[in-house]
Parts: structure tokens; C-alpha cells; sequence
């Protein structure tokens, strides 16, 4: 059974970050997220100033504190094979950062988009980025496709010969 609150890493535009605690599902439809972080605290950040929210491993912070997600790795360096949806975005801060995302309404509908980030053996298991805090979106590719059907025209130039050809009428 899963936890109600999973472990975060919010960063924000100002390069300042909070480690914590934020529900599994946040309310995004909510003008900030709130973290409940280390000591206790519930901290509430606007949404205009989150870069991101990594949903990480743990909070093994202390070795590097100017990369605690340990995101390393932000772009494929080779086709990923992962199904989904392969974008390439561009923050407001001109950050660059791809990922794989789901294929489906979230997209176009949700408030954000929850990514794959390149290297998921990293501490950085998922990253959220709010929609506000995109400034170009490319999709690169889908990823793991279902084959497609061909459409009966294109099957063939001549068509398929039938097997029992209909009588002449007039017989």
C-alpha cells in the first residue's frame, strides 16, 4: 500500500529548494502546494515560483546541496525506451529538460505534466512541472506505438483478386 504523502524536492525559480513531504495527489486546482517538510513544518509555496517537484528516493541531501534531486542527467542521450510521449521543454529560466510523458488527456487538460525524467536509476524518480512554468513544449516522438492499421487502399495498388467473382446477370 502506497504512502499518503511521498518524499519531494520542490525547486523554485530562485534556486532555492525544499525537501518534504506532499500528497500523493496534490491539488493542483490549489494557487500553491503545500510541503510538509523535514522538521514538522507544512510550508506552502505559489505555484509561480515552483520549477519543479521531484518525486525522489530519499532525502540523502547532505552531499550536495546545490543538486539535492541529483537530476544530473536532462536530456535522452539516446532514444528512450519507454512508452509515452518524448517532449522537450524549455523553462522560464531557459532551463532545458526532456522526458517521457503518459499519452493521454493530462496533456491537454491537467495543470502540469508528470514526467519520466532520462536517467530513472538517479534519485529523481518522477518530476512534476506546472504548466506556468513552461515556456516552449516539443514532442519529440511516441514512444512504443501500437501498430497501426493500413487502410484497404493502401494495401494494395491492383486489390485482392476475389475468390467466387459475381455472375453476369444477364445469364
Amino acid at each position: 500500500m502506497g504512502s499518503a504523502r511521498k518524499p519531494v524536492i520542490v525547486r523554485k525559480f530562485s534556486r532555492e529548494w525544499y525537501a518534504g513531504y506532499a500528497g500523493a495527489i496534490f491539488g493542483q486546482d490549489a494557487p500553491a502546494l503545500e510541503v510538509l517538510d523535514l522538521t514538522g513544518k507544512v510550508l506552502t509555496v505559489a505555484w509561480e515560483t515552483v520549477k519543479w517537484v521531484c518525486y525522489v528516493r530519499d532525502f540523502s541531501t547532505s552531499s550536495d546541496q546545490n543538486n539535492p534531486e541529483r537530476l544530473l542527467q536532462k536530456k535522452f542521450t539516446v532514444r528512450p525506451r519507454a512508452a509515452g510521449l518524448w517532449l522537450r521543454m524549455t523553462l522560464n529560466d531557459g532551463d532545458e529538460l526532456e522526458g517521457i510523458a503518459a499519452n493521454d488527456r493530462s496533456l491537454v487538460s491537467g495543470a502540469g505534466l508528470l514526467l519520466t525524467p532520462p536517467d530513472t536509476r538517479s534519485n529523481t524518480q518522477r518530476i512534476y512541472v506546472p504548466r506556468q512554468a513552461i515556456q516552449t513544449l516539443e514532442v519529440v516522438g511516441l514512444i512504443g506505438a501500437t501498430g497501426r492499421k493500413r487502410r484497404p487502399e493502401a494495401a494494395g495498388a491492383e486489390g485482392q483478386p476475389e475468390l467466387f467473382p459475381a455472375e453476369p446477370d444477364g445469364e
